[in-house]
């Protein structure tokens, strides 16, 4: 359930993140770069949020 929990807000942040740069950058970048790059800074903030909760779940219930 956990490993549900991380991969689903991982994927969550990848498509916000890219949605998020092609809007902010899709004339100037291209929709392809700006995809791509707001993919990877969405998930800069996104996997430490989700591991940190995840961790406090699993230790929570032990």
């Amino acid at each position: 359930m956990t490993l549900l929990f991380v991969v689903v807000v991982i994927a969550a942040g990848a498509a916000g993140g890219a949605l998020s740069g092609l809007m902010i950058g899709g004339k100037d970048l291209g929709k392809q770069l700006a995809g791509m790059m707001g993919a990877f800074y969405g998930l800069t903030s996104t996997v430490p949020a989700a591991v940190a909760v995840a961790l406090y779940f699993i230790f929570r219930t032990h």
